[in-house]
């Protein structure tokens, strides 16, 4: 019986700057090499102060995002205080542990704010969780991260951000066959989350 190695693309990028966050996503959904969609969002609001972008196989991506949303409505629900992002954090990456025999086969991207200020975690498919300043995910990471590094200061404006973020994606997706097609993003800043939409051109 012989396997064949299955690839799913994608890449994920974020980064934290003092008037806030930005994490976005390219849009293409591929599998074993062929494009199944060139519309998929992999960027995910979370209430009105976090998201999250991912890469990975899709259908887990959105299962995560679904689990985590739903988990943390019910826990501001049930204690009427709004969860800190590093709470969500690691609620998320109880939840990925918990699936370590049977993982999601998705890297995540989470980020938001809260009372003491802008958070970015990135996840990986068991649920280990690192804080950075700024990161990259998927199989454009290795080119995202290098367009990060060059560019990154903490003392960029949001825009500044925002246009970094566009150009990581830019750079992966015109060099990863199973990355493209446009970019979703969201930006948290003190007032919340917004999300944008537009090509790679």
């Amino acid at each position: 019986m012989t396997y064949e190695k299955v690839l799913t693309g994608a890449t994920a990028v974020g980064l934290k700057v003092g008037e806030g966050v930005v994490i976005g996503a390219e849009k293409r959904i591929s599998y074993g090499g062929f494009i199944l969609s060139k519309s998929g969002k992999k960027v995910f609001r979370i209430g009105d102060r976090m998201a999250m972008a991912a890469a990975g196989l899709f259908g887990d991506m959105q299962t995560i995002s679904r689990i985590i949303t739903a988990e943390v409505m019910y826990r501001e629900r049930l204690t009427s205080k709004k969860m800190s992002v590093r709470a969500a954090a690691k609620l998320l990456s109880t939840i990925l542990y918990s699936y370590k025999l049977m993982p999601f086969i998705s890297e995540i991207i989470f980020a938001g704010y809260d009372e003491e200020g802008f958070h970015l975690y990135v996840l990986d498919p068991v649920g280990s969780m690192i804080e950075d300043d700024y990161a990259a995910v998927g199989t454009g990471a290795a080119i995202a991260i290098g367009i990060l590094e060059s560019g990154y200061k903490k003392d960029l404006s949001l825009k500044e951000a925002e246009e970094l973020c566009i150009k990581a994606i830019k750079t992966a997706a015109s060099r990863d066959a199973v990355s493209g097609d446009g970019i979703d993003l969201a930006i948290i800043s003190r007032n919340g989350v917004i999300e944008k939409s537009l090509p790679i051109v």
